[in-house]
């Protein structure tokens, strides 16, 4: 997961006394108090209509792409069933932090209610968690559909999909029930104000009292230890997927192999990218203008840019829209 860069642990640890009083004011928190992009007028509408083309962009590719997916025969393979499950899960996570924060430019405030942020730090962690599990399975997809065309059929039939599909999802839900429960039962010491547009687990764990950092620890190594699991299964599989294409004797072949290919890699690569600069940025370099840089790449770019993607490389989803809207017009002739 993204958010696995700082994180904390389940295990509660006494609290000295005088720490008491602190721990105490934190259960009075109703409300937060986000980033404040800029203090004119004209420019908190500005960051307004640049967000809300961003938001529309992502909403109308991505919405494509189920759609074209749903409703053409044709994308009824592994491949499409799980960039269909991608798309949903780009769309749940934009949609976690974007219209707050498009509330807040066009009203001109930055209060976000305790409940609002518990939810946004649980949804936002569950579809970056569920999304990594996703691109997981998906490379194992590809693995099979090059290196084990012959057995595509066997091993990937409509029923091991959804099996791999809910696991997918479910692993995120778990990963966030322990995350949200973990980061929102830390004692907060430092006020109520966070560095961030949206409710970010790193923003609200400076928040807390400085013994808190010591719950981090276990959590920490459990987000470490899966996101590494996953990048190396990613690896491995794009090693032997190259493997095999290079022993393709037809360039045509090879050709047809990579591109079915290059989205995908494309994706995992913004995708972890943003996540391995946010998590391996030196503390020492860190700053209000870098820490919204991050957030950004990592919470708003990957599910911006995947329908692009992916519709730029892609002629049978290319194919599938234009049918679609020949579809349409027909019927309302």
């Amino acid at each position: 997961s993204k958010q696995s860069c700082l994180v904390s642990n389940l295990i509660p640890l006494a609290v000295p006394p005088e720490q008491s009083n602190q721990m105490s004011n934190s259960s009075s928190i109703t409300e937060f108090l986000l980033l404040a992009f800029a203090d004119m007028r004209e420019l908190q509408l500005l960051h307004f209509g640049l967000f809300l083309g961003i938001y529309l962009t992502a909403l109308l590719g991505n919405g494509l792409i189920i759609t074209a997916v749903a409703c053409d025969h044709r994308l009824h393979t592994p491949m499409y069933f799980f960039l269909l499950n991608l798309a949903l899960l780009d769309l749940g996570s934009l949609s976690t932090t974007l219209p707050k924060a498009m509330a807040n430019f066009l009203w001109d405030t930055r209060a976000i209610s305790y409940t609002g942020c518990a939810a946004q730090v649980f949804l936002l962690v569950f579809f970056l968690a569920s999304e990594i599990s996703l691109l997981t399975v998906m490379a194992y997809d590809r693995y099979i559909a090059i290196c084990k065309p012959l057995h595509y059929g066997t091993l990937l039939g409509s029923r091991a999909c959804a099996t791999m599909a809910a696991a997918a999802w479910g692993s995120g839900f778990l990963y966030s029930v322990l995350h949200t429960a973990n980061t929102l039962s830390l004692p907060l010491c430092q006020g109520n104000t966070i560095d961030q547009f949206f409710c970010e687990v790193p923003q609200i764990l400076k928040l807390s009292c400085s013994i808190s950092y010591q719950r981090e620890f276990g959590l920490l190594v459990l987000s470490a230890v899966l996101f590494c699991v996953c990048f190396v299964f990613i690896s491995l599989s794009y090693v032997q997927i190259f493997r095999t294409v290079l022993r393709i004797p037809s360039q045509q072949g090879r050709h047809k192999a990579f591109s079915t290919c290059l989205p995908h890699l494309a994706i995992i690569s913004v995708f972890i990218g943003t996540a391995m600069f946010a998590c391996l940025k030196p503390p020492s370099i860190s700053s209000p203008s870098l820490d919204l840089v991050q957030a950004v790449l990592y919470s708003v770019v990957p599910p911006a840019v995947n329908p692009l993607i992916y519709s730029m490389r892609n002629k049978e989803i290319k194919d599938a829209l234009r049918r679609l809207m020949r579809c349409t017009v027909f019927q309302h002739q």
